[in-house]
């Protein structure tokens, strides 16, 4: 009776670790697409198949929200290409403002990245 004991099963760590990293992608797809966009215009599927080279898998659920919000912030435009093979294509490209904003996503990202890996060198020695 006296035994408070937790009986739930806490969520295990490959689980949980799996659920972080899942987070994290999601955080940095906005600056994954302003970056592929920076190269050059692209249209959705491109994106995909880029993301999905670097191991960063995406699915049309996903991008296609993240680019109309985007393209309402006023970082991306937009340009209608006929295509050979089926309907027209909607090619995206990023704006001035986007490329700025990159610039500063960038700036921002290389200084979490690195405060992160401080904190995890760190860390290490006490494992």
């Amino acid at each position: 009776m006296g035994n408070s004991e937790n009986t739930e099963k806490p969520e295990g760590g490959v689980e949980r670790a799996a659920t972080a990293q899942a987070q994290m992608r999601k955080g940095v797809l906005e600056l994954c697409i302003l970056s592929i966009l920076s190269q050059g215009d692209a249209y959705p599927t491109e994106i995909i198949d880029k993301l999905k080279d670097t191991k960063l898998v995406v699915v049309e659920g996903t991008l296609y929200p993240l680019l109309t919000r985007l393209k309402n912030t006023g970082l991306l435009g937009y340009r209608w290409e006929e295509s050979t093979s089926g309907p027209p294509r909607k090619y995206y490209k990023l704006t001035e403002i986007g490329a700025q904003y990159l610039k500063e996503l960038q700036l921002s990202w290389t200084e979490l990245v690195d405060a992160v890996n401080k904190t995890i060198e760190k860390g290490k020695n006490n494992i």
